[in-house]
């Protein structure tokens, strides 16, 4: 199934705080064009960095910029589309913050 990305001005608002995530994260999306997944393991096909979070969240991470990013998305597999929503992006170091507090199964900022 296609994947529908809510939402793609999430990633355009961090570039214009992180500019050197530009090219890895326009990379990313061009790649997302183009993918036919029906599980979550096929984000893990598409993107082999790509951690599954457990606890049944239905969240996945996304190395980003060679691990420098990480981004969480919440996906949900509908019917005819994957929907991916983008919950949190920044710095690997910001990334072992939230995960020692064990917020990466539930933070949403966007």
């Amino acid at each position: 199934m296609k994947v529908h990305l809510i939402k793609k001005q999430t990633l355009e608002d961090f570039v214009h705080v992180h500019p050197q995530s530009k090219t890895s994260l326009e990379d990313w999306t061009e790649k997302l064009k183009f993918v036919d997944w029906e599980e979550p393991n096929d984000m893990k096909q598409t993107y082999n960095t790509t951690d599954l979070l457990g606890k049944s969240s239905n969240r996945v991470v996304f190395d980003i910029a060679g691990n420098n990013y990480r981004m969480i998305c919440k996906y949900v597999f509908g019917a005819k589309q994957v929907h991916l929503f983008v919950c949190w992006m920044g710095t690997h170091a910001e990334y072992d913050k939230i995960c020692k507090q064990g917020r990466q199964y539930t933070i949403n900022l966007y």
